[in-house]
């Protein structure tokens, strides 16, 4: 529900920002639909063909990112994930 994503939202310590830069026609779309898949929103078969971050019309038509798109995702890690990790952590 939006309650639980404003919820995750509000865990700073677990919110981390990321870019995708390459040259045209290196894998970010590719890169960023298999982060997507990763976490459950589309098929991983689908990674790489859906090319969510291309919203532009001009985009889709030509298969290329023009223009920066910000999405956000969320991953739980285990403890076993995190047994080396020396920072702080909530959640």
């Amino acid at each position: 529900t939006i309650e639980e994503i404003r919820a995750l939202m509000d865990k700073q310590d677990n919110i981390r920002n990321m870019s995708v830069i390459a040259h045209v026609d290196h894998g970010k779309s590719t890169l960023t639909d298999s982060l997507v898949a990763a976490a459950g929103i589309i098929a991983m078969e689908n990674a790489g063909d859906q090319r969510l971050t291309d919203t532009r019309a001009d985009e889709q038509e030509r298969c290329i990112t023009i223009k920066s798109t910000g999405i956000s995702l969320y991953y739980a890690m285990e403890d076993e994930d995190l047994k080396d990790y020396k920072g702080a952590r909530d959640g």
